[in-house]
């Protein structure tokens, strides 16, 4: 994408951006201008993907904040790491997220693919809340996906131990992500948050699950998929655009507003969620 906005000023956090639709993204925003900090959990990939930015932009200003996104205490930190530099956050990019193809749990006994998907979501956010709503013009961009259209939430099972099935359980974390986004507009003046689905993308998701099972899996899927660049267009224009400014609480697909399933546009699963979701991160109260 050649014709963004200048960003030339303006600081841009972007979690998961080590590979596919997040390296896209990031390598698009410092094209524009933007400063970058990448939250990854691995420094090595990381500065790999430092490297490749500057390949496009030589004088693109990034920085690296490490940390693993299924652990609450290591967002945590990587939150008061960020709030100790004193710049503002211009953009939030949430993007990190993993496919499990059979059940875990994180080191806080948390069902891994709720736990990374939407929790790192709303935890992080949370914490940094106070910096992006005293920057003006901020935006939050939350990576959903049309996954969510296979999937309730179950607000009594949402670990789903005794019946998991991936696709309904990335399902759920994904519809998750747009109740969070509506219902984090809502709470919200003066910051656009928006969601989307970045389409079927040729990326890393799901390689945690094996070489040879994700290997197969792209073979099969790839003649039908964006790549990595197709697929961040959209959170690029939720980042960028001057047309979304003041847009907020949208579900966006192909850089278009599109309404997402009924169960997305529960407002009563909304609140709850954000409910539930404060006390499984322990900020309730």
């Amino acid at each position: 994408m050649s014709d963004l906005p200048d960003m030339t000023g303006r600081r841009c956090v972007i979690t998961g951006a080590t590979s596919g639709i997040g390296e896209a993204t990031a390598i698009a925003l410092a094209r524009a201008g933007s400063d970058l900090t990448l939250v990854c959990r691995s420094r090595e990939k990381g500065e790999a993907t430092v490297a490749r930015i500057r390949d496009a932009r030589p004088e693109a200003a990034v920085d690296l904040a490490i940390a693993d996104l299924s652990a609450q205490a290591e967002i945590r930190r990587v939150a008061a790491e960020l709030l100790a530099d004193p710049r503002p956050i211009h953009v939030l990019v949430n993007n990190a997220g993993v496919v499990n193809l059979k059940y875990s749990t994180t080191v806080d006994a948390i069902e891994t693919t709720f736990a990374v998907n939407h929790l790192a979501y709303f935890l992080l956010t949370r914490l940094l809340l106070e910096r992006i709503q005293s920057t003006p013009g901020a935006r939050i961009v939350n990576v959903a996906s049309d996954a969510h259209r296979f999937s309730g939430m179950d607000f009594e099972n949402l670990g789903h131990e005794s019946d998991f099935r991936w696709m309904k359980v990335y399902g759920q974390s994904k519809l998750a992500n747009i109740l969070f986004t509506r219902e984090l507009a809502r709470r919200l003046d003066g910051v656009s948050v928006n969601a989307l689905h970045p389409g079927g993308v040729s990326t890393g998701l799901g390689a945690n699950n094996g070489t040879r099972l994700h290997g197969l899996l792209m073979t099969l899927l790839k003649p039908f998929m964006k790549s990595p660049e197709g697929g961040a267009r959209t959170s690029i224009y939720l980042a960028t655009s001057p047309e979304v400014a003041s847009v907020t609480g949208e579900y966006f697909a192909k850089c278009r507003r599109t309404p997402g399933s009924r169960a997305s546009r529960d407002m009563e699963s909304a609140a709850r969620l954000w409910e539930v979701s404060e006390r499984m991160t322990g900020l309730a109260g």
